[in-house]
């Protein structure tokens, strides 16, 4: 190639390439604008994903908060805008103060008993010569019961049972006060079921059977039993139970005459507890210091009861008025034992009684009795003890029952014997009748029972009794022989209808 071709040549490639290269700037500019704009465009949304996630965390602890607030709404009770807290425990409507300091929860209980009588006097049997079948609402009691400034307790409870006992009479059952605030003393005063005795310490929402024994009734009914105006003062600690009460008139006492006075005492004390059985021992005695005074005759009204079942009134078994304006009662007494003890399902309790009354210028009158019961809990629960009462409580069952779920609540078989002696006609050794003598009869009842609990608010008791009462022929004549006995049997079937709450 010639000098002059490649100068021509060079020329034209610089030309070229002088042409082109602003091109290429510009194509280069271009580019990286298109680059800026890609990363801005990136930085956009990567702040908008930010910001999603933000809105994403914001949104879950929202919805943890609601969660725990719905959790703790479930958990506490409900708090109204008064601070008032309400609660339903054992099915029982409770209002209390925010701190819990003060209560009030409405109780109630109602027994409806059915019954039917199939009764035997003897030919020359003077009375009573019929035992009516019926029926009858035993207890329908409504109140309200809580506590004051975490140290006073209070119960007020009136009683509109016993349809063929009182009529449609409201009675006072409870009225009273209870100072907790010496711990563990507590100390009670007002109307109220007096402690004597380990069935009256058990409610009669827990006792084996419809009616507690004769033999309990009349020791109780001396001095103490319910609605018994009382001042007292227990304590226990988790075997041991002691509770010691002055007593007044009960509550539907007439107050226009002279009133009485009575003592109680009871001791009681878990020798074996465990959770699969246990073993109890007690003591109680019972004074009527000062007797009731009728007509300006001091005397004890009666030791008498019906045959262990409400649906009819008639007491078979009475001494009838003790003491006269010549041998007023001067004093009468009550000396009990108890013990009762469980073995996993199976459960039985005694009690024996001396009853005794002294008169001026007479030698003391002397009556017994006493029962022994014993239950079976067919489905496996068990009878626990309850240190603040120092007795047991009742079947509460495993499975309530519920037709869905096919679960039939608990089932309790339950056997008694009881006996009470009101006789007392001797004069001491001799066999011939005193003008001590007093023919209140002697009673013996064979009771068996099945009781049905279909949750902790409900029981059905079905008892089937026989029973066997035998008094002395005609008046009691002092120095004379004193005859053979007559007497009387009856059988009887009675349902009861609880509820509780």
């Amino acid at each position: 190639m010639s000098l002059r071709s490649y100068l021509l040549g060079s020329v034209a490639i610089g030309s070229a390439l002088a042409m082109a290269a602003p091109a290429m700037a510009q194509s280069n500019g271009a580019v990286n604008a298109q680059i800026q704009a890609l990363q801005d465009q990136l930085r956009a949304v990567n702040q908008q994903l930010q910001n999603l996630q933000g809105q994403v965390i914001q949104t879950q602890q929202s919805q943890a908060q609601a969660t725990a607030t719905v959790n703790q709404l479930k958990a506490a009770p409900a708090l109204s805008s008064n601070g008032v807290v309400v609660t339903m425990p054992n099915n029982r409507p409770t209002f209390s103060t925010a701190d819990g300091a003060n209560t009030l929860a409405i109780t109630g209980r109602l027994n409806f008993d059915i019954g039917a009588y199939d009764y035997h006097p003897g030919s020359t049997f003077s009375a009573p010569q019929a035992l009516h079948s019926g029926v009858n609402a035993r207890r329908a009691r409504l109140g309200v019961t809580g506590k004051f400034l975490n140290d006073w307790g209070y119960n007020l409870i009136f009683d509109l049972g016993g349809s063929t006992d009182s009529g449609a009479n409201t009675v006072l059952e409870n009225a009273y006060i209870t100072y907790n605030g010496i711990a563990p003393f507590h100390f009670d005063l007002g109307y109220q079921d007096v402690p004597f005795t380990l069935d009256e310490a058990t409610s009669s929402n827990d006792i084996m059977f419809m009616e507690r024994s004769s033999a309990q009734v009349i020791a109780a009914n001396l001095a103490a039993g319910d609605n018994r105006s009382a001042f007292g003062a227990r304590w226990n600690n988790d075997r041991a139970w002691v509770g010691i009460y002055g007593t007044g008139p009960a509550a539907n006492t007439t107050h226009g005459i002279p009133e009485q006075f009575g003592a109680t005492a009871r001791a009681t004390y878990q020798v074996l507890q465990d959770a699969n059985y246990s073993f109890h021992i007690g003591g109680n005695v019972e004074g009527l210091i000062k007797p009731p005074t009728t007509a300006n005759v001091r005397s004890v009204t009666s030791f008498s009861d019906r045959p262990e079942l409400r649906v009819d009134p008639t007491s078979i078994i009475n001494t009838g008025a003790i003491g006269t304006a010549t041998n007023p009662v001067k004093d009468a007494s009550v000396f009990g034992a108890e013990l009762a003890g469980g073995l996993g399902s199976a459960f039985a309790q005694a009690e024996y009684f001396h009853y005794n009354v002294t008169r001026q210028g007479l030698s003391a009158l002397n009556f017994n009795g006493g029962y022994v019961q014993g239950s079976y809990t067919i489905t496996g629960e068990s009878r626990k003890y309850n240190p603040s009462t120092g007795a047991y409580g009742t079947i509460v069952p495993n499975n309530p029952f519920s037709w869905k779920s096919g679960t039939w609540g608990a089932w309790e078989a339950a056997a008694r014997f009881s006996v009470v002696d009101l006789n007392d006609l001797f004069t001491p050794g001799t066999t011939t009748a005193s003008t001590n003598g007093v023919a209140g009869g002697k009673q013996t009842v064979y009771t068996v029972g099945l009781n049905w609990y279909p949750n902790t608010n409900m029981r059905f008791m079905l008892n089937v009794l026989h029973g066997d009462i035998n008094k002395k022929q005609g008046a009691v004549v002092a120095g004379s022989p004193l005859g053979s006995n007559i007497g009387a049997s009856f059988n009887a079937v009675a349902l009861r209808s609880q509820f509780n709450f």
